[in-house]
C-alpha cells in the first residue's frame, strides 16, 4: 500500500486507548475511524466520531483494524471484519476459546487476508534481542526456557483468569523463542481472592522439539516480576521483560581447585554480560509490524495459526489443573 493504511480500531478501554495513540504517531497508518458501544471514557477518539459497533467502523471505509475489545466479542467482531475483507489485529487471545480461534482464523485464510494477533511481548526489546542471539546460535542447544510473570491484580481484568490473560504471554512466547510447539503440559492453579477465576497457576512441559519448559504466573505477588530465563549448552540468557534488559551468563572455562566444586560433573560459573540494547516501545514496534505485513512483509507478525495454538495450550493448562493429568497435545504446524 502506498498511501497511508486507514486504520479502525474497535475497543477504547485500558489497551484500546494506548492502541490510538501509537497508531497516530506510526508512519504509514491514519486512525480513521474509532468504535466503542461503551463511549469514550478515555477520550482518545478526538475529532473522531466515536462509531457503536463493528458495521458502523466499517462502513467508515477502513483498509484494515485493531480489534481491543473484550475477549469473549473478539470472534464476532473479527468474522464481520474478515467477510467485510478488512485485514484485522485482534488484541491477544485470538477468541475465547480454541474453536472459536479456528473459526476466525479460517475466516482470514479463507479471504486471503492478513490477519495477526496482538502479543506484545514478542516486540519487548530484551526477548527480540534474545531470540536474534538464540538464532544466531550464540547458546547452542537449547535446554530450557523458564518463565515468571507474577504481581498485583491488574483492575482492568474481568473476563478471564490469569491462564488466559497473563500464562498466554509465555506460552507464545516460549513457542516462538524455541520455534517449535508444545508437546505436553501439566499444571496447578489456584483461587486465592475470592474471583470466579483463578489467580495462580504452575506449569510444567516440554516442546515438540524436546526443550523443557515451565511457566509461573500469579495476580497475588506485591512484587512486580516479568522474567524469561533460557538455559543452554554455553549458559543462560536472563531476560527482565519489565525493564527491557538482556544479561548472559556464559559457562565456566576456568579450571577450579575446590574440590568439592570440581568433582561436580556439570558448568561452572563464568563471566556475565549484560547488553547494551535498543530500548523501543513494545506496542509501537508491534504495530509497525502490523503494517509491515500489509506491505507484503509478515515476518514480525503474530499469526492466526500461532494464536490458536497458543490458545490450544492454554486449554490444556486448564484441563491439566482440572483434572490433574498431564495433556498431550497433537502436533500442529504453527508456520504462517
Amino acid at each position: 500500500m502506498s498511501q497511508n493504511i486507514r486504520m479502525g480500531l474497535i475497543g477504547l478501554g485500558s489497551m484500546g486507548r494506548h492502541h490510538a495513540r501509537v497508531i497516530r504517531e506510526t508512519e504509514g497508518l491514519e486512525l480513521a475511524a474509532v468504535a466503542d458501544p461503551n463511549g469514550d471514557a478515555w477520550g482518545v477518539a478526538k475529532d473522531l466520531e466515536v462509531l457503536p459497533d463493528v458495521e458502523a467502523l466499517i462502513g467508515a471505509g477502513i483498509d484494515a483494524a485493531m480489534v481491543a475489545v473484550p475477549t469473549v466479542y473478539h470472534e464476532d467482531v473479527a468474522l464481520a471484519l474478515a467477510a467485510a475483507g478488512v485485514h484485522t489485529m485482534v488484541e491477544k487471545p485470538i477468541a475465547h476459546s480454541a474453536d472459536a480461534g479456528r473459526r476466525v482464523a479460517a475466516a482470514f485464510e479463507g479471504a486471503g487476508l492478513v490477519g495477526a494477533v496482538g502479543y506484545v511481548e514478542r516486540c519487548n526489546p530484551a526477548l527480540l534481542e534474545l531470540r536474534t542471539r538464540i538464532a544466531d546460535g550464540e547458546l547452542g542447544e537449547v535446554f530450557q526456557i523458564s518463565t515468571s510473570r507474577q504481581g498485583p491484580f491488574p483492575g482492568r481484568i474481568s473476563d478471564v483468569g490469569v491462564v488466559k490473560d497473563l500464562a498466554t504471554h509465555d506460552v507464545d512466547l516460549t513457542a516462538w523463542i524455541a520455534q517449535s510447539p508444545y508437546a505436553t503440559v501439566a499444571a496447578h492453579v489456584a483461587h486465592r481472592s475470592g474471583r470466579e477465576h483463578e489467580d495462580m497457576v504452575s506449569v510444567t512441559g516440554r516442546l515438540a522439539n524436546g526443550i523443557i519448559v515451565n511457566h509461573l504466573v500469579n495476580w497475588l505477588s506485591p512484587r512486580k516480576e516479568r522474567q524469561t530465563i533460557v538455559t543452554g549448552e554455553r549458559g543462560a540468557f536472563v531476560a527482565d521483560t519489565a525493564q527491557g534488559d538482556l544479561t548472559f551468563y556464559a559457562n565456566g572455562t576456568i579450571a577450579t581447585e575446590w574440590e568439592r566444586v570440581a568433582a561436580f560433573r556439570g558448568v561452572t560459573e563464568g563471566d556475565v554480560t549484560r547488553f547494551a540494547i535498543s530500548k523501543r516501545e513494545p506496542l509501537r514496534v508491534e504495530q509497525e509490524h502490523f503494517r509491515d505485513a500489509l506491505n507484503g512483509d509478515g515476518s514480525g507478525i503474530v499469526t492466526m495459526a500461532e494464536g490458536v495454538h497458543t490458545l490450544t495450550v492454554v486449554e490444556a493448562v486448564l484441563e491439566s489443573a482440572a483434572t490433574g493429568r498431564t495433556v498431550k497435545l497433537e502436533h500442529v504446524d504453527v508456520a504462517g
